[in-house]
C-alpha cells in the first residue's frame, strides 16, 4: 500500500466512523441502541450488498470479537457502582449460570422437536442466544432511570453470562465434541468460570495495591496501565484454561471499588475506547453477514425467537430469581436479598441481545462442520428483530411497572482526577423534576465536615451558591468533599432526596477519623 492508497483508506475509515457516531443520535430518537445502526451499516458495506467489502474470515472475526468484548466488559465493570453490586451479586451469578443453562435447553429441545434439526445444532443456537449483550444493556439500561440495584442486576448478569457460554460453544463446535459426555462438559464450564473469577480477584488485589504506588510521571499513562492490566488478566486466565471474560469483569468491579489514581482520566479513556471497539465490532460483524442468505434462516429464526421470548427467558429468570422474591421460598432468612416481582417481570423482558451472540455464532461458523452458516444467520436475524422489538418497548414497560425514578436524587458521578493530589472528590449531582432536594436551601443540607456545594449550574449559567441559595428542579450541583467525607456526603444527600429537607438531620452524619473508619 502506497501513500495515496493509505490516504483513501484513512478517508473511508473517517467517513464510516463519523457516520456511525452520528447514527447514535438518530437511533436514540427511536429508542434503539446505536449499535444496531453500526450492524446495518456493516451489512450495507458487505460484498453481498452495495459496499463491495469482501470479508469471510470467521476465525479472525472471532478473535477480534473477543478482544472487543474484553474492552466492553472492562468498561462495564469500571463504571459500575460498587455499593449496588453487593446486594445483587448472587442473583446475577445465578442468572448468568443456572439461568443460562435453563435458557439453552428451553430453546434447544423444543426447536429440535419442532424443526427436526440436529440436536447439537439446536443446542448451539440456544447457547449463542442465551447471553445478554453487555454493550446493549449498558447503553439502554443506563438511560432509563431504573432503580440502581435493578440496573446493576441487569449489567452484572450481562457481564458474567458471556463466560460460561463461550466455553460451551467452543466445546460443542469442536470436532471432538461428540466424545465428551454431558456431565463432563458441565464440569469444565463450571471449573473455567470459577477459575476465571479467582484469577480476576487475585489480579484485582494486586492492581489495587500497585496502581496507587506506581507514581507514573504523566497522568496519561494511568489509563494505558489499566488497559494493560485488563489485557494481562484476560491472557493469564485463558492460558490457565479458565474464563478470561469472567476474570476481566471481576477485575473491573474490583477497580471500581478501589482508590484508582486519576479515575476520571482512566474511565474517560476506557469509555472512549469501548465505544470505538463497539463501532468497529458491529461494522465488522455486519460485513461478515451475507444478506441474501438470511431469508433461508427466517423460519428457524421465528421458532427460536418465540421460544426465547415466550418460554426460555421468562423461565430462566423466574427460576433463578425465585429464591429472592419478597414472598418467595426463603424470605425468612436474614441477609437474603429481596427482589420485587415487578423486577422479575422487567428482567424477563430486558434480556437484550447484540454483538455478543453474533460473536459467539462466528465460532461454529469457522469451526463447526455442521450447520455453522445456519447458526450464524439465525443469530443475526434474531439480534436485529429482538433489538427492534425490545429496546423501544423497555421504557414503556418500565413505566407500566412503576420502575422509572421520577424523583429523588440524580445519579452521583464521582469525578476525582483533578483532585487526586488533594485527596478529594468532585461529585456531580442532577436535580430532576419531583426531587425532594428541590426547594431546599443550601444551609438545610446536612453536609458533613469536609464537604461543600461549590457550584450551581442553572439554565446554562453558573453561580457560586451561599447559604441562602435555594435549589431548584433542573439544577446541577458540584459538590467537593474530602475522601473521608465522601461516603457521609452521599448518605446525607440520599436521605434528603428521599425524605425531604428535614430527613438528613434525623440521622447522624459522621465523618470517620481515618481510612479505617465507618
Amino acid at each position: 500500500m502506497d501513500a495515496a492508497q493509505a490516504a483513501w483508506v484513512s478517508l473511508i475509515i473517517g467517513v464510516v466512523v463519523l457516520a456511525a457516531v452520528g447514527g447514535v443520535r438518530l437511533a436514540a430518537r427511536f429508542g434503539l441502541p446505536g449499535l444496531l445502526f453500526y450492524l446495518v451499516l456493516g451489512m450495507l458495506l458487505s460484498d453481498d450488498a452495495i459496499g463491495g467489502i469482501a470479508f469471510d474470515d470467521a476465525e479472525l472475526a472471532t478473535a477480534l470479537g473477543y478482544a472487543a468484548l474484553v474492552i466492553i466488559l472492562a468498561e462495564g465493570g469500571l463504571t459500575t457502582r460498587p455499593a449496588t453490586v453487593r446486594p445483587v451479586l448472587v442473583p446475577a451469578i445465578l442468572l448468568a449460570s443456572f439461568g443460562v443453562a435453563v435458557s439453552i435447553f428451553a430453546v434447544a429441545l423444543p426447536l429440535h422437536w419442532l424443526t427436526g434439526l440436529d440436536l447439537r445444532t439446536c443446542i448451539l443456537i440456544g447457547a449463542v442466544l442465551a447471553p445478554t449483550d453487555a454493550a446493549a444493556v449498558f447503553t439502554v439500561a443506563r438511560g432509563l432511570r431504573l432503580p440502581a440495584r435493578l440496573q446493576t442486576l441487569l449489567e452484572a448478569e450481562s457481564g458474567f453470562n458471556d463466560a460460561p457460554v463461550v466455553v460451551l460453544v467452543v466445546l460443542l463446535s469442536a470436532s471432538t465434541a461428540d466424545a465428551w459426555p454431558g456431565w463432563l462438559i458441565a464440569v469444565v464450564v463450571a471449573a473455567e468460570l470459577v477459575g476465571g473469577v479467582v484469577i480476576g480477584l487475585l489480579i484485582g488485589m494486586l492492581a489495587r495495591w500497585l496502581l496507587p504506588r506506581l507514581a507514573l510521571p504523566a497522568a496519561g499513562l494511568y489509563p494505558v496501565a489499566v488497559i494493560a492490566l485488563f489485557l494481562l488478566t484476560y491472557g493469564v486466565a485463558v492460558v490457565a484454561h479458565t474464563s478470561g471474560f469472567a476474570a476481566v469483569y471481576v477485575l473491573g468491579l474490583m477497580l471500581a471499588a478501589a482508590r484508582l489514581p486519576h479515575r476520571r482520566s482512566v474511565i474517560g479513556f476506557v469509555e472512549g475506547l469501548a465505544w470505538a471497539v463497539q463501532i468497529g465490532l458491529f461494522i465488522m460483524l455486519g460485513v461478515l453477514v451475507v444478506p441474501s442468505r438470511l431469508t433461508e434462516a427466517l423460519g428457524i429464526a421465528a421458532v427460536a425467537g418465540l421460544l426465547l421470548l415466550v418460554v426460555a427467558r421468562p423461565l430462566s429468570v423466574g427460576l433463578s430469581l425465585a429464591p429472592f422474591v419478597r414472598d418467595g421460598w426463603v424470605t425468612g432468612r436474614t441477609g437474603t436479598p429481596r427482589i420485587p416481582k415487578r423486577w422479575v417481570a422487567f428482567t424477563s423482558w430486558a434480556g437484550l441481545r447484540g454483538a455478543v451472540p453474533i460473536v459467539f455464532a462466528t465460532i461454529p461458523l469457522g469451526g463447526y462442520a455442521g450447520d455453522g452458516e445456519l447458526i450464524f444467520d439465525v443469530t443475526t436475524v434474531l439480534v436485529v428483530v429482538l433489538t427492534l422489538l425490545q429496546s423501544p418497548t423497555m421504557p414503556w414497560i418500565a413505566r407500566r411497572l412503576g420502575l422509572v425514578r421520577t424523583g429523588g436524587m440524580g445519579e452521583l458521578t464521582v469525578e476525582a482526577a483533578p483532585l487526586d493530589t488533594l485527596r478529594a472528590a468532585l461529585m456531580d449531582l442532577d436535580i430532576p423534576a419531583g426531587s425532594n432536594l428541590a426547594g431546599t436551601y443550601i444551609s438545610e443540607l446536612p453536609l458533613p465536615r469536609g464537604a461543600v456545594i461549590s457550584l450551581v449550574v442553572r439554565d446554562g449559567r453558573t453561580m457560586a451558591p451561599d447559604r441562602h441559595t435555594r435549589i431548584k428542579a433542573g439544577d446541577r450541583l458540584l459538590v467537593v468533599a474530602t475522601e473521608l467525607a465522601q461516603p457521609a456526603t452521599e448518605r446525607a444527600l440520599q436521605q434528603v432526596s428521599r425524605g425531604g429537607r428535614l430527613a438528613g438531620w434525623t440521622h447522624s452524619v459522621r465523618v470517620p477519623d481515618d481510612d479505617n473508619g465507618g
